[in-house]
């Protein structure tokens, strides 16, 4: 039986914990917030056998043998460096860091202690996502020309005009953080490597809170592209990637306000006379349940594969180091009106 310990009480108590526990082979058994008194009494309405308030107490316990953490990004590196330093694998949130340090620093560990690493780029893990991939990857649409993604909602954190790392881009945030590496994580994926791009951040009015992008892009393989994301958006038109080849395209689109349930594909190769619409409405599990819970899931599964067998699951610290740079290049293009060139991966992070 792994032990787990989760470090961050929110999305750790709703996401993480449920996830974990979907898997016999682990028991999370701790628990650690910053308020000792507060996370006791939550880890025992949860029926975690130990709340803490010290991060360090968590790590350093030796019935943990595995750590998860679910903290603002600039608090991420400190923890992740740290439990890897005592030979722990770490499940950890995106971004990976608030700046390319960080993630240098987080990706360094990761490969001096060779302990499993995972990184909870989540949207992958959906079926629809997946059937997508398996469509582009087999030829279907041919030579990629153009792709579009458009991601326009209004989260609680603007919503209720929060004050929090999801609205202020100092400490990995904003816009970028919280919404967006997610898009530049799952646009390599499905059309590899992005080779340029450039664009603008907006912040709202009489506000700190940065509430959308416009970026442009080029990819490796010549193809162009645009990504456009708002969190500000009141009855936004939700989530909507489009991929244009020479022979085919395909459109994976999301119109509700859940980020992980409600997607539909549909594709069409050239000569066809209609799409073919393929459907995934309990792709996230039960209906009542957090739409989170289920691609998370299936990290976590790969994560304890790694922990029990030894091996780097994917995504892990590289995918990680790889979106904080194109997130500090996103950044760059902004305050230098800018196109910014961007060196296709290698072994490494880029400097």
């Amino acid at each position: 039986m792994i032990g787990v310990g989760i470090v961050g009480c929110n999305y750790g108590s709703n996401v993480l914990l449920p996830a974990f526990r979907t898997d016999a082979r682990c028991e999370v058994i701790a628990l650690a917030g910053t308020n000792a008194e507060r996370t006791a009494g939550l880890a025992q309405r949860l029926n975690i056998p130990r709340g803490l308030g010290d991060w360090r107490t968590l790590v350093e316990d030796s019935a943990v043998a595995a750590v998860a953490i679910a903290i603002p990004p600039d608090l991420q590196p400190e923890v992740a460096c740290h439990a890897l330093a005592r030979g722990k694998p770490v499940f950890v949130e995106k971004p990976l860091a608030a700046d390319l340090a960080g993630a240098h620093a987080m990706l360094v560990s990761a490969q001096q202690s060779g302990r499993p690493t995972i990184i909870d780029f989540n949207f992958p893990e959906l079926p629809s996502w997946q059937r997508a991939k398996a469509i582009i990857a087999d030829g279907t649409l041919g030579r990629l020309r153009h792709v579009v993604a458009t991601w326009n909602v209004e989260n609680a954190a603007t919503r209720l005009r929060l004050k929090s790392w999801k609205t202020r881009p100092q400490g990995g945030g904003g816009v970028l953080g919280n919404f967006v590496c997610h898009c530049l994580h799952y646009l390599e994926w499905f059309c590899g490597p992005i080779s340029g791009l450039g664009g603008k951040l907006f912040v709202l009015p009489d506000s700190e809170t940065q509430g959308g992008v416009a970026l442009a892009l080029v990819f490796a393989s010549g193809a162009g592209g645009s990504l456009q994301m708002s969190c500000a958006s009141y009855l936004g038109s939700g989530h909507r990637i489009e991929l244009y080849g020479e022979d085919g395209t395909l459109v994976l689109a999301n119109p509700t306000a859940d980020y992980f349930r409600g997607f539909t594909l549909r594709h069409a190769r050239r000569g066809d006379d209609r799409w073919k619409v393929e459907t995934f409405a309990h792709e996230t599990g039960d209906l009542a349940a957090d739409s989170r819970i289920a691609p998370v899931s299936q990290l976590v599964h790969r994560f304890l594969d790694a922990c029990e067998n030894g091996g780097m699951p994917w995504p892990g610290f590289a995918e990680g180091a790889r979106v904080q740079y194109l997130i500090d290049a996103a950044q760059r293009s902004h305050a230098s009106s800018r196109w910014i060139d961007i060196p296709v991966p290698g072994s490494g992070l880029q400097t």
